[in-house]
């Protein structure tokens, strides 16, 4: 990915009277749509067009009339509009905004991995720079990674990629024994830990339990239910998409969110009546925070920062991205 990028400050931290009415008044201006992410600051999600996980976001960019895409996200979000978008002016509101979980593979990292596995068919998750796309067979999803690696000829050896926990969930539902795994990982998730599930479960055994495969206590959910601590049912091993599905149906009093905490502003939104708590409060990407109402302000105002893909990239990677749509449901992004 390359940017131009603000070398000045970025604005205000807050929103202040008016400001929502400003944004849609300069998004109008610019012919754009403004897209969050479910992990950004509540206001941001609140003044986008749509809110949702990055790759149905992507596709949202895809469809749109508008010339302007502003994804409030993280940088490999962009790039996957981008991506998705070729013809569309994609801006990303700060250019610093990375991602510990897409930065844990490079493509020069992959090229050496396959050259150790030659004949591999290599899975990327979506979480992923749009240069290690360029180098996938095909991409997946948290929630359709089961369904891509399952497609593939079992006598193939896998290369699963960048997350090590979504990758170990995959391995322990498909039984998989020639699926190898990056050891890569989201520093936010991975921080979620099973000793804090397993307090807070039984501190609330009434609770249902919404847990990110990308989360550290994936494995220990999925223990605590084998063990009998907590009923099978209350367990939901769930994409972002997937856990906003969930809460739209609940009939608990009260939920257990293992993911970043942005997320429970949508979960809240979609059903008040419900307690959503964050397994761990702590659990907030500092990257996804750095889309300040400022930055979207001024990416607004002065058109920056601005995504490019390079187009053999962008062919390459699309071609990974459109190989998972074939096999079925794309599923949430993460």
């Amino acid at each position: 990915m390359t940017v131009t990028a603000a070398t000045d400050l970025v604005g205000p931290l807050t929103a202040g009277p008016g400001w929502a009415d400003e944004i849609r008044r300069l998004a109008r201006e610019r012919d754009a749509v403004v897209l969050a992410h479910n992990y950004q600051r509540p206001e941001i999600q609140d003044v986008a067009d749509h809110t949702g996980d990055s790759l149905a976001l992507s596709r949202i960019a895809a469809a749109s009339d508008a010339g302007t895409i502003v994804f409030c996200g993280v940088h490999f979000m962009a790039e996957t509009a981008k991506i998705l978008a070729p013809e569309k002016t994609v801006l990303i509101p700060d250019a610093r905004a990375g991602c510990s979980l897409a930065d844990s593979i490079s493509a020069d990292e992959l090229r050496e991995w396959k050259s150790e596995h030659p004949g591999a068919v290599v899975v990327s998750y979506v979480n992923t720079t749009a240069a290690v796309k360029a180098e996938t067979n095909v991409c997946c999803t948290s929630s359709n990674a089961v369904e891509v690696v399952a497609s593939i000829p079992e006598d193939l050896e896998v290369l699963f990629l960048p997350d090590q926990f979504l990758g170990a969930h995959v391995k322990r539902i498909t039984g998989r024994e020639n699926l190898h795994i990056w050891a890569g990982e989201c520093h936010v998730h991975a921080g979620i830990n099973g000793a804090e599930l397993t307090a807070q479960a039984q501190a609330d055994p009434e609770a249902d339990l919404f847990v990110h495969p990308e989360c550290g206590c994936a494995t220990s959910a999925l223990y605590l239910a084998g063990a009998g601590a907590v009923p099978a049912e209350q367990v939901h091993i769930l994409s972002t998409g997937g856990m906003l599905d969930a809460a739209k149906n609940t009939t608990k009093r009260s939920v257990l969110v293992a993911t970043e905490v942005g997320m429970l502003h949508q979960l809240r939104r979609a059903n008040p009546d419900v307690d959503f708590r964050a397994v761990n409060d702590r659990a907030s990407c500092g990257y996804m925070k750095m889309i300040t109402p400022g930055a979207l302000t001024r990416a607004l105002l002065e058109g920056r920062d601005e995504v490019h893909v390079d187009l053999e990239t962008a062919e390459r990677a699309r071609g990974a991205v459109q190989r998972m749509i074939e096999i079925g449901r794309p599923g949430g992004g993460e």
